[in-house]
């Protein structure tokens, strides 16, 4: 019998607010089992660059990632908030140990290619890019891993990747080890049908329904590549998928009532 693993992906609204993080930080660690968090990048990443004087370009809501906002990004997103939050589960007697995809080469990456648009230093991912070996060591010598959004080719270049995604592949990854247990927590309740209607809670949803949802226009662009990465792991054989509001962590891992289930 696989021994149970939570992966948990907490985004850049949480990381903003010292006071809320703190408060899930206690919570993720009192969770017993194993557990690995995945953290996104907050707004620090956009302040640092707007006082330097340096334009950030998005499209489609994704970071164009040229050399010097690579920089930035490695800097805050591997750097300040990963030791920052680090440092938190140090604090809460959880044994804490935090990485950038070059770590080890825990997570390789390819430079994502686009036929139109050059995003830079923006890679991609997916399962086997994930060094599950040297990961399950670090497990077992009862680390928690933390991992940032950075990544690499192991050819000398860094790659900012899309934090759901590294979520979703290592859940992927280490499923045929462990029972998984893939959780994105965020600001809302779950999927929700109305955005602005936290009682318009989408208990569960197939790839047939999040389709139907999408061509209604019923989800808003934010919960898009949440979806897809969750739809991603279902898929491919992790154990759950869940989407809840960071609050709720401790009355999901107890009663599994919190959120919106993702199901074949």
């Amino acid at each position: 019998m696989k021994n149970k693993m939570y992966i948990i992906k907490i985004g850049g609204a949480l990381i903003d607010d010292e006071r809320l993080l703190d408060q899930f930080l206690d919570q993720f660690s009192q969770i017993k089992e194993k557990k690995i968090l995945v953290h996104g990048g907050g707004k620090l990443a956009t302040e640092l660059a707007a006082r330097l004087g340096m334009e950030q370009k998005m499209i489609n809501g994704r970071r164009i990632t040229d050399k010097d906002t690579l920089d930035i990004v490695t800097m805050v997103y591997a750097g300040g908030i990963n030791k920052n939050v680090v440092e938190k589960l140090q604090q809460k007697k959880c044994n804490a140990i935090g990485f950038s995809g070059a770590d080890g080469n825990l997570i390789k990456a390819k430079k994502r290619e686009h036929p139109e648009i050059d995003f830079g230093f923006v890679g991609d991912i997916d399962k086997k890019s994930v060094n599950k070996k040297l990961l399950s060591k670090l497990i077992k010598l009862n680390l928690v891993p933390v991992f940032s959004a950075i990544t690499h080719d192991k050819k000398g270049n860094l790659f900012n990747t899309n934090a759901d995604t590294i979520a979703s592949v290592m859940a992927q990854a280490l499923s045929s080890k462990y029972e998984v247990e893939l959780l994105y927590c965020f600001d809302k309740v779950g999927v929700l049908e109305n955005v602005d209607d936290p009682e318009s809670l989408i208990k569960s949803i197939s790839e047939e329904d999040f389709t139907a949802l999408k061509e209604k226009g019923k989800l808003h662009k934010g919960i898009l590549p949440k979806l897809e990465n969750a739809l991603g792991a279902i898929k491919n054989n992790v154990n759950k998928v869940f989407l809840i509001k960071e609050t709720e962590l401790k009355n999901h891992i107890e009663s599994h009532h919190a959120g919106t289930e993702i199901c074949l």
